[in-house]
């Protein structure tokens, strides 16, 4: 009787009731394409599966080819929208093929990307994360989307996602073993399977009611689902649970645990269920999920506000499917599965720095002052969020922690264009701090220092705003948004010059704050149009004027990156 009663962790096909939508999951497959999905025909006949999903490896590492083939003609019956992504082994060039042409590559067979945030056709948020942790890769994020590899840079990208119905990743998060009784039963730990400290903190952030991972030998391992420790006022608005389940791989010889089903339930729960432990992972404060925004031009300066009456919910399949903008579509999030990772040029802990797409100065705008690129930048928070405030990023902490970071770009910047230049060059940095923001930033220029001396740059700023009866400047030097009531936008004007004797320097400029009524139409393109006319670039005002070639971009980023070396404080880690 006593067995009876106990709460059942595992779910059996027989705990589904037929109102609840079933999702399937299956170990890595290895390659075994007809028995695997034979038993998913012979399963989903009984259960009607809305997906499944396969971790770690869909194919071997010595691929049958005539499994592959007959998978690529569709003759292997796929009954169900099922999932997979990259684990240990590459992908076949076959599939590989058919992934770029945008193709399928089977019926009902959809590759999710290497780093990716897709919402399925019944509107399952699945974030993944493919491929084995590689520390040799530095420089941000990957640029491919098939290898079995991944940077730090990947997983940090993918907090902006901010939240997650499944995380699906091929590595465990370090530490998953902690606070568990079951892990200790299994002797589960630090050598069990290859994980990684930021899998852990991707985990943490977004909160998933399911994390799959995939075994690396013939066992399983499903832990005792976990809880974030929440603030004492947080606590009545239900606690994010979130289950870690690593599966065998297929038709394994130890009859190890290959399959599981479960129903995804989207209540609030209130109390943490019986067995349930507190989070493994280290304490964080708990993230507030920002409300999903549109996404608009790459790094660009106009964000167009979106009809929210044109947006519609679609039901269909990946390659067609509409999801409502969010975080995967946000075209200043590093998790947005289509950026062009190839502007981006560093990755910090919460920021990131990338080149801007249609730069206001040309390559050749600065050669004069020793900088052969345009020196146009954005710094951007990882965190989804229309405002550097604790309300908009959901902790105080964090945006403290993010600010403080976007001025060390801003300061380390600045300290590069001075010294490459003599001195002869200074920057701007504007921030547009908006309710109606999709996601914050900052953007940053080169200026001759010269015009920031005489005080031409703020003039610049103060007669334009006044021409476009935008208000008044202050002057005022601030952190985050919670410094200042409402919308405003800032500028720090900055330069160095030589001091009194000649030798240290002196630095000049100054921070303006200039607030403004939500109700005031402000123009996003007022800080530009300042900038294209005091550098006499009034013909490259519109950014979509001057969009340059792929070629022309990724050349930049090299030039910059070169220059930006000895200042890059996240190379040192």
């Amino acid at each position: 009787m006593a067995a009876k009663m106990s709460v059942k962790r595992t779910m059996t096909f027989s705990d589904i009731t037929d109102t609840d939508q079933i999702s399937f999951v299956f170990g890595s497959v290895d390659g075994q394409l007809r028995s695997a999905f034979g038993k998913l025909a012979t399963l989903h006949a009984k259960n009607l599966f809305s997906f499944a999903i396969v971790t770690g490896n869909l194919f071997g590492a010595e691929q049958d080819d005539d499994q592959l083939a007959d998978l690529l003609a569709g003759r292997i019956e796929i009954p169900c929208p099922t999932y997979f992504t990259v684990g240990t082994v590459p992908l076949p060039a076959s599939v590989i093929e058919r992934i770029e042409k945008d193709e399928d590559i089977a019926p009902n067979l959809y590759y999710l990307g290497k780093r990716s945030v897709t919402k399925t056709s019944e509107g399952v948020r699945i974030v993944t994360l493919g491929g084995m942790l590689d520390l040799n890769i530095v420089a941000g994020v990957s640029k491919e989307q098939h290898d079995p590899i991944h940077t730090e840079g990947d997983a940090k990208a993918l907090r902006g996602a901010n939240d997650a119905d499944i995380l699906l990743t091929t590595m465990w998060p370090a530490e998953v073993w902690k606070n568990s009784s079951k892990a200790k039963e299994l002797q589960i730990g630090p050598d069990t399977a290859p994980s990684s400290q930021t899998i852990a903190e991707l985990c943490d952030a977004l909160k998933p009611r399911y994390h799959f991972s995939m075994s690396p030998g013939n066992f399983a391992f499903e832990r005792e689902p976990f809880f974030p420790d929440a603030a004492p006022e947080d606590k009545d608005k239900g606690i994010a649970l979130t289950r870690f389940i690593s599966l065998a791989p297929w038709a394994n010889t130890a009859k190890a645990k290959s399959m599981y089903a479960f129903a995804l339930n989207r209540e609030t729960v209130i109390t943490p269920p019986v067995g349930s432990t507190l989070t493994p992972f280290y304490k964080q404060a708990p993230k507030k999920r920002t409300a999903d925004q549109a996404g608009f031009s790459r790094f660009s300066d106009g964000h167009q506000d979106h009809d929210q009456r044109r947006r519609r919910h679609h039901h269909h399949h990946r390659h067609e499917r509409s999801p409502p903008p969010g975080p995967d579509r946000c075209f200043f999030c590093l998790s947005n599965p289509n950026l062009p990772t190839h502007m981006v040029c560093s990755v910090g802990e919460d920021t990131y720095l990338a080149t801007a797409k249609g730069p206001l100065p040309a390559a050749d705008t600065f050669r004069e002052q020793g900088i052969g690129f345009p020196g146009h930048l954005i710094i951007t928070p990882l965190t989804h969020a229309p405002s550097l405030s604790a309300a908009a990023m959901g902790d105080e902490q964090e945006a403290k922690r993010t600010f403080a970071e976007m001025a060390r770009f801003r300061d380390a910047l600045q300290n590069m264009v001075a010294d490459a230049s003599g001195r002869k060059l200074g920057a701007v940095t504007w921030e547009i701090n908006r309710a109606r923001n999709i996601h914050v930033h900052w953007q940053f220029l080169p200026v001759p220092a010269e015009m920031v001396s005489k005080g031409l740059v703020e003039a610049g700023f103060r007669v334009l705003a006044e021409d476009m009866k935008l208000g008044k400047f202050t002057v005022k030097d601030f952190g985050t948004a919670d410094e200042v009531p409402g919308d405003y936008f800032r500028v720090w004007i900055w330069a160095q010059e030589d001091g009194e004797d000649g030798s240290s320097a002196k630095v000049v400029g100054s921070s303006l704050l200039l607030p403004f009524d939500e109700g005031v139409r402000f123009d996003l393109q007022y800080p530009r149009k300042v900038m294209a006319k005091l550098l006499g670039l009034e013909d490259r005002t519109v950014w979509q004027d001057v969009v340059q070639s792929e070629q022309a971009e990724t050349a930049d980023v090299a030039a910059f990156r070169k220059a930006f070396k000895k200042w890059d404080f996240t190379l040192d880690t």
